[in-house]
């Protein structure tokens, strides 16, 4: 009986126990859980800011049609607007305008937007901008050149507008992404000295409220016309105003800018290599080799894609930019929405040159391609023509005669002043140039392959596909016909495209933003953009 007595008390004890047991870990997981709970309900209580800081760097002008500061221009794009904006890909997008066409050959009508208003609740009319290109007209800014070929603007109606240039420009649509400015703003002031310039207004997204003490405040259009994107989450903007690079890049390392351009190749100096987040893109900065096809040897086609596969380009991005520049194969070759860049590279292939100089009948002897013409014997050789003014084109010269005399072409480079640089370019006095432009904003491609063009290239084929261009108004075949032309420049290679410079924008970890810069504007989707804090 004692016994039975111990087994049942062992029994009921072990049963207690198990009891006790599941309850304590029920106990520790429910709290667990609501630990984890605790937890996930800060991370969704993340505070957002209802600020966004950036910089500009050696201020001059807030006025964006006076001022000649990058960092002016870029923040200008949401506070003023133009009558045609540009995508991510360069294409024409409405803006202020709502339509535009040609009439005739060298007028253009356009039909403004009726429900625009500037930023003191005034409307938007057709004489703010008659009065905008006026300025233009009149005065020393970047934008100046936009509207250097029109002649008459006359104002139909309130909302329509008919410019006239002084002669055909199929890309003028391109010029209208100039900001408007208003005319009563204005009136009776000194547009240049007007202290009304401290805190201009537009009829973008965002408006100028102060601008004192080194900070210039934006907040946020209420009024602005564009329905879709008027709920942006950023309610103010604080543009820093700093007097060195330097001053901008520390700034950004102690938590006090949201993001900041640059064009430093060396920026990991200065901000280091981590805390941030870093998005590269196509600068403007375009250099290539032009060849003047007006030339004995250069005159054949075979000879001038010898000279391209002869360079190689990538050699010269890693050695004189460090690795960040970017391989050009067209003059387009930038993010332009008309362009494949998949269509066109040449490539890097001595081989190949050399067997298109036997293709043209040249033979290599005694360290010379030779070929004999009306019983003389010619030897291919080279000038290369450099500005010397210009220590990283000097470096890529070099490196081009090596490139060329690798496979037998002797070069000698020709080291000439800014001035006698000009006047050779001018003159096209010239065998083999470096030469390089600040690529625009249009697809216009005249200097390259137009009358009267940089390599003295003709060909009738391209002279009838531009002709074709400048009368196409459907994207698809405009789109077909330029790349008939960056085929027809692969093939005839008047030109070898080396090189355009990388731009970056570095962002606070903190912000959330689906950033696609380009070099006309870097705040596209800002309406979607916010700090985390």
């Amino acid at each position: 009986m004692k016994n039975n007595f111990i087994k049942y008390l062992f029994i009921v004890v072990v049963i207690l126990l198990i009891v006790f047991a599941v309850f304590k870990i029920n106990k520790d997981n429910s709290k667990n859980e609501e630990e984890n709970s605790g937890e996930n309900n800060k991370k969704q209580e993340t505070t957002v800011a209802q600020d966004l800081r950036l910089a500009i760097v050696n201020y001059d002008s807030i006025n964006p049609i006076l001022s000649k500061n990058s960092n002016v221009q870029d923040i200008s794009r949401i506070v003023f607007e133009p009558l045609i904006t540009l995508s991510k890909d360069y294409k024409p997008e409405g803006c202020l305008a709502t339509e535009w066409s040609i009439s005739g050959d060298n007028s253009y009508i356009i039909k403004l937007r009726d429900n625009v208003k500037w930023h003191d609740g005034s409307s938007f009319t057709s004489k703010d901008v008659q009065f905008t290109i006026d300025k233009l007209k009149n005065i020393d800014s970047i934008y100046s050149a936009n509207v250097q070929h029109v002649v008459q603007v006359e104002v139909i109606d309130d909302y329509t507008i008919k410019i006239t240039l002084d002669g055909k420009d199929p890309y003028f649509e391109y010029n209208l992404t100039f900001p408007i400015l208003s005319n009563n703003f204005y009136l009776e002031q000194d547009f240049q000295t007007t202290e009304k310039n401290n805190v201009p207004m537009g009829t973008g997204m965002y408006k100028i409220v102060s601008n004192q003490g080194g900070v210039i405040t934006l907040k946020k259009n209420q009024n602005w016309w564009n329905l879709e994107s008027k709920n942006a989450k950023v309610e103010e903007i604080k543009v820093n105003l700093y007097g060195s690079m330097g001053d901008a890049y520390n700034a950004f390392k102690m938590g006090n800018l949201d993001l900041l351009v640059t064009q430093n190749n060396d920026l990991e100096k200065y901000v280091g290599t981590i805390g941030y987040n870093k998005i590269d893109f196509k600068g403007r900065e375009y250099d290539f080799l032009a060849m003047n096809c007006s030339n004995t040897f250069l005159s054949d086609v075979n000879v001038r894609k010898a000279v391209n596969f002869s360079i190689d380009k990538e050699n010269i991005i890693a050695t004189v930019f460090n690795g960040k520049y970017y391989s050009m194969d067209f003059p387009l070759d930038y993010g332009m929405w008309l362009y494949n860049s998949e269509s066109s590279s040449s490539g890097y292939n001595p081989d190949q040159a050399k067997q298109l100089l036997i293709d043209s009948g040249w033979e290599y002897n005694k360290g010379y391609w030779q070929k004999k013409e009306n019983y003389k014997t010619l030897k291919l050789a080279f000038n290369l023509t450099v500005n010397s003014d210009n220590e990283a084109r000097t470096r890529v010269a070099e490196i081009i005669k090596a490139n060329l005399e690798a496979i037998g072409i002797p070069v000698n480079i020709t080291k000439v002043s800014s001035a006698n640089y000009s006047n050779i370019l001018q003159n096209k006095n010239y065998e083999l140039l470096i030469a390089g432009t600040n690529i625009g904003l249009s697809p216009n491609l005249n200097t390259y392959l137009g009358e009267g063009n940089i390599a003295n290239f003709t060909n009738d084929e391209c002279t009838e596909l531009l002709k074709e261009i400048s009368n196409i108004t459907d994207n698809e075949k405009l789109k077909e016909k330029y790349q008939d032309v960056a085929n027809l420049y692969k093939e005839q290679s008047p030109y070898k495209s080396l090189y355009i410079n990388q731009k970056s924008m570095i962002c606070s970890t903190n912000l959330r933003a689906d950033i696609i810069p380009n070099n006309y504007s870097i705040y596209y989707n800002i309406e979607n953009w916010y700090r985390e804090i």
